[in-house]
């Protein structure tokens, strides 16, 4: 139970990083293409090594990444359609004058067909290779997704009987009479899978790595809910037995209920955790490095009835902790996982963090509460964890500080030895100059945007996950003063 920092070279040096999500990326034909290079160029001039995105799955109409139709699936929305051309999938007119799932289609019919020029990544043995590596969970998904389109976006747990508990005969009926839409899914996910490790490669050629997400708990209207119900707490009609959320803290006075599917751990503990290490490796396929959201929930979780909406009313239930990881570790040796120990948080957890060598989150914003104790001041910043201006949960870091009580900014001031000017460049200096090896600043603070760049607020459900980097975004930023700035601090 040794495990240390995650491997390099991720913590091999001191590094600074972005956290953008690619839907935030400019461009309306997709963003794994030119999108993704460019912001990829412009992170290795500016000395940033390390782009971190949202969980990167298929969503639900309100758009958050934390509610994802799939665990392991991409969301087919990133896919450039520009890409396609080159290789005849598509005609540049088609990419002009068709809307998107049109030429989606069209690419899919000629990849069938045979009538587009093979490349090293799009050909009939890559597709091949996909498909029989991605098994596990692609047929499911395929087929989740297909189902729930012809029903009108029905969550799953609203399906006719016969598929909804997965009859064999109905879903082998189903897919005869539907394959075309299976194959079409099947299709865009390939097509996600060679435009991300396009992209992957891309980035690490210049010297970029990347850090992706991984929701503790999945979307109740999810493949993997629907695909694995015995993995999770429900009763006989796929609905809920109890609950996710958290209880009350600064974050959410009365406690937030979720909603999500809780896990039976101990079902998931006799089959050795299989469920969670397939979608930890699919993740890792992805990624460089990986942040389990909530990780506070291994240790316990707020359990809430789910006949009862309130927060208030859930109580803590142990969670699988040491057994989990240690699984995890076992299997899959070389994960680099990254704790999410934000809230309120209790020395148990950080405890199984440090048994196991994970790094956690400290946040400038949240330093400044009056307490010099608190961890998340600079002077308490530890070599091991990662330090963020702020989160995609928060403000951006120049509305957060306008919107400051006067003694509080003052604090702000007096602790960074600045005035009012400036902002929020004081704070993304101290972040960078933290003894933590690895800073990460929204895109949103090297632009110096006010409180109307706020990607998400938790708690609300309007204007979240929406919000556009502008497409001269190279013009707006000062490259060579970030460059420098990192490289000040031996980043």
């Amino acid at each position: 139970m040794s495990h240390q920092l995650p491997p390099a070279p991720m913590f091999s040096a001191r590094r600074a990083g972005v956290l953008l999500h690619p839907t935030a990326l400019p461009g309306h034909q997709g963003k794994l293409g030119q999108q993704s290079r460019r912001f990829i160029d412009f992170l290795a001039s500016a000395g940033m090594t390390v782009w971190q995105t949202l969980p990167t799955g298929p969503t639900h109409p309100d758009l958050s990444p934390y509610q994802s139709l799939s665990a392991h699936a991409g969301n087919p929305d990133f896919i450039d359609l520009a890409e396609l051309v080159s290789s005849g999938l598509l005609t540049s007119q088609e990419l002009e004058q068709d809307h998107r799932a049109t030429c989606l289609i069209n690419a899919a019919r000629r990849f069938w067909a045979g009538a587009y020029r093979p490349s090293a990544s799009i050909n009939h043995e890559a597709w091949e290779h996909f498909a029989g590596n991605h098994a596990s969970w692609l047929n499911d998904f395929t087929l989740f997704v297909a189902i729930r389109d012809s029903l009108g976006g029905s969550a799953w747990y609203n399906w006719p009987e016969p598929l909804r508990q997965r009859q064999a005969s109905a879903l082998a009926t189903f897919r005869e009479q539907h394959q075309a839409a299976v194959n079409q899914i099947h299709f865009e996910q390939f097509l996600f899978h060679v435009q991300w490790q396009a992209m992957r490669h891309y980035a690490r050629d210049r010297g970029v790595l990347l850090f992706g997400d991984i929701p503790i708990f999945v979307a109740h209207d999810s493949a993997d809910v629907w695909a694995n119900p015995e993995v999770f707490r429900l009763d006989g009609h796929g609905h809920p037995v109890v609950v996710a959320g958290v209880p009350p803290d600064y974050f959410s006075p009365d406690g937030q209920h979720w909603g999500n599917p809780l896990y039976d751990w101990n079902t998931m503990a006799k089959q050795n955790y299989r469920w969670w290490i397939e979608r930890l490796a699919s993740q890792r396929e992805k990624f460089d490095l990986l942040r389990i959201d909530h990780f506070r929930g291994l240790q316990a979780f707020w359990e809430i009835p789910a006949t009862d909406p309130r927060p208030i009313n859930g109580h803590w239930v142990t969670g699988p902790g040491d057994a989990f990881l240690s699984a995890c570790f076992d299997q899959l040796p070389e994960l680099p996982l990254v704790a999410e120990n934000l809230g309120v948080i209790g020395e148990d957890v950080e405890a199984l963090r440090h048994r196991f060598g994970l790094p956690g989150m400290t946040v400038m914003q949240f330093g400044f509460d009056g307490s010099p104790g608190n961890p998340h001041l600079l002077h308490n910043h530890k070599e091991g964890d990662l330090v963020y201006t702020g989160t995609h949960d928060n403000d951006t870091t120049l509305g957060w500080y306008r919107s400051l009580d006067d003694n509080t900014r003052n604090y702000v001031n007096r602790y960074l030895r600045i005035t009012d000017d400036h902002q929020p460049w004081p704070i993304i200096q101290a972040a960078l100059g933290s003894v933590s090896k690895l800073v990460i600043i929204p895109m949103q603070d090297l632009l110096s945007l006010d409180s109307q760049a706020r990607f998400n607020t938790p708690g609300t459900t309007l204007n979240n996950w929406i919000w556009q980097l502008p497409d001269n975004f190279l013009e707006l930023t000062d490259v060579e003063m970030i460059r420098k700035m990192v490289g000040l601090y031996g980043r």
